[in-house]
């Protein structure tokens, strides 16, 4: 499966296209939430770990906050939109010093995860989709050279 990263020019924000439907179908809610919380316990042991919550219960809260808007993308409930607004990712990520080397490591951090959702027997097709979307939506935080 290739999981390649695409380069990213500051300032700039491609189009972002949306995983297919059936990402989430085979993914289910549960399974999204468990790719979001394993992403985020790999955070913690990053160089990437300063951008996010330092607290463990606001830590374990950005993992719910983040698992919802993936869900809610993905085209499940809109579970973001109710419990946090819309979702503005942008202006959230505002505060936040992200470089495209932390985005690279974002994004390092998802493929084992996604290879593992693979030999899970979720399709490729499906997981190729929540990639590019990945792959896109992170350049858009990217907020510092």
């Amino acid at each position: 499966m290739n999981l390649e990263i695409s380069q990213a020019q500051f300032g700039v924000r491609p189009p972002v296209i949306k995983p297919i439907p059936e990402f989430l179908l085979e993914v289910g809610e549960k399974g999204v939430r468990e790719l979001v919380s394993k992403h985020y316990d790999a955070i913690k042991k990053s160089d990437i770990y300063q951008l996010f919550p330092q607290d463990d219960t606001e830590f374990e809260q950005a993992k719910v906050n983040s698992a919802d808007f993936f869900i809610q993308i993905c085209g499940g409930p809109a579970y973001f939109n109710t419990n946090r607004g819309a979702p503005r990712m942008v202006g959230r990520h505002a505060p936040f010093r992200i470089d495209a080397k932390a985005r690279q490591t974002w994004l390092e951090l998802y493929k084992p995860l996604l290879e593992e959702l693979k030999e899970q027997g979720v399709t490729e097709t499906s997981l190729l989709s929540f990639w590019g979307y990945l792959n896109i939506f992170s350049i858009w935080m990217i907020n510092t050279q």
